[in-house]
């Protein structure tokens, strides 16, 4: 099927591809800007939020301020507090003292603000995105699907400017990918964990491969569902330690736009080398988490003993294949020994993270108007918009797909409101949304272009050598 011919009319201001955190932002902070017309996109029926690791009494790990708006507005209808106050546990939270909220609290506030926004369409499949230079318009043809998750009826939209906000996948080690692609093999991603742990608990002996947040999570959970003494559990990972993810007040300033503005004006080859180095500003695991599983690991040592656990850092998984009709046979090697050997164990979760979806296939119709770095990939303006030839006059802006550019901070919850914020005013072109020149005590560089204005009360700073 192709879509219907169709003529542009008005097109719209921006539309969306995508509905996860990150635009759930950008629709809320939109929806108030009546001289807006915007539309959003998402193939699946509603919003859900990483359902297969929404543990019970599970956090997530930035304060309830960093919820969808209120870093850039906090008078917003779609605040944290005020899905509170509309479901009247004003009072029970502010009792229960929570800095920090469940994932499934965060969970339902986001989906509370997807049922209540007129502008998300769900079961829409963004299917290609063109630009057409006779009318200066993107064209965006989607496909609109039924209940069954089958075709029903195909559309085109046009729009000045699109946000692309497809979020992240999977990742899967190329090793295991075969048994994980195989039906029937117990060899799962951490992101299936809830819909499979009644099978998994019921396995002889459990495998969590990665050492970040979530396969601490999942080991954890196991652990505390699994007989003292006869737990059976392994938990590898290839980093050198189950190491604490830094949650420092200066450390966490990485998270703040000022650093930001820093990344971005990096050289290319600096900005890669930084991403790669800083994995324990967002991989590591939370002091709560690496204690609670400390101290069911004691709590079992009571009465003489040791759980049969095995927990082991700074392994890789070299290969993977089945053994004997039920069992999973991973060939690991310890990085620092150079020492391998074998494990047998009936099931396995990767709890081995999220990469960023490739984008090509979606703007395949816009390849010869994208601009590229040494490495292929986009490049990205300091306001989310991918650099495009010049004769494209519409913009088209990322949102969590531009690590590689911004930082660390892309994928991070609490920049959400403020990205969102600058793609606005961006789109609408005057500071809709006024945002800080200040952010953060840490000033990260020397050049006196990255340090925002209101943070030089004293210029001290005596160049070296007199730019040219």
């Amino acid at each position: 099927m192709t879509p219907p011919p169709t003529t542009p009319g008005t097109p719209r201001d921006l539309v969306g591809i995508g509905i996860g955190p990150s635009n759930l932002s950008l629709a809320a902070l939109a929806h108030p800007l009546t001289e807006l017309d915007t539309a959003f996109y998402e193939q699946r029926p509603a919003f859900s939020w990483h359902p297969g690791l929404l543990l019970d009494g599970a956090t997530i790990q930035v304060p309830f301020l960093a919820d969808l708006v209120t870093l850039v507005d906090p008078t917003s209808r779609w605040s944290f507090l005020n899905h509170l106050k509309a479901h009247d546990r004003l009072f029970p939270f502010y009792f229960a003292e929570r800095f920090h909220i469940q994932r499934t609290e965060y969970d339902a506030y986001c989906r509370w603000v997807a049922a209540n926004l007129p502008a998300l369409h769900f079961r829409h499949q963004v299917d290609a995105v063109r630009w057409n230079p006779e009318r200066d318009v993107f064209e965006v043809d989607y496909t609109q699907l039924d209940a069954d998750g089958e075709a029903e009826a195909l559309g085109r939209t046009h729009t000045r400017n699109i946000v692309l906000g497809i979020g992240t996948e999977p990742y899967v080690p190329d090793p295991l990918k075969p048994l994980a692609d195989a039906p029937g093999v117990p060899v799962l991603h951490a992101a299936d964990y809830l819909d499979n742990r009644d099978s998994l608990l019921a396995a002889g002996h459990i495998t969590v491969v990665g050492s970040g947040q979530s396969g601490a999570e999942i080991f954890l959970d196991l652990l505390r569902h699994r007989p003292a003494g006869r737990e059976r559990l392994t938990w590898i990972g290839r980093t050198d330690a189950f190491a604490p993810m830094e949650y420092s007040k200066l450390g966490l300033e990485h998270f703040t736009p000022d650093y930001t503005r820093y990344f971005h004006a990096l050289t290319e080859p600096v900005r890669d080398q930084l991403v790669a180095a800083q994995w324990q500003l967002h991989k590591g695991i939370s002091a709560d988490t690496l204690a609670a599983v400390h101290d069911e690991l004691y709590r079992r040592t009571l009465h003489g003993g040791w759980p049969d656990t095995v927990l082991t850092p700074g392994v890789r998984v070299r290969t993977a294949g089945r053994l004997a009709a039920t069992k999973v046979e991973l060939h690991l090697e310890h990085i620092q020994q150079g020492t391998r050997t074998r494990l047998a164990t009936d099931a396995v979760v990767l709890a081995t993270g999220y990469r960023e979806r490739p984008l090509d296939q979606l703007l395949a119709g816009l390849d010869p108007y994208l601009r590229r770095d040494s490495s292929d990939r986009p490049r990205i303006d300091e306001h989310y918009r991918l650099v495009l030839d010049p004769s494209v006059t519409g913009s088209i802006h990322v949102q969590n797909a531009e690590r590689h550019t911004h930082g660390v901070g892309a994928p991070d919850l609490g920049l959400a409101a403020w990205r969102s914020a600058t793609i606005l005013n961006s789109v609408t072109g005057k500071e809709t949304y006024p945002l800080p020149a200040r952010t953060a005590f840490t000033t990260f560089g020397l050049t006196a272009g990255q340090v925002p204005a209101a943070r030089r009360p004293h210029d001290n700073l005596t160049p070296l050598v007199e730019p040219r």
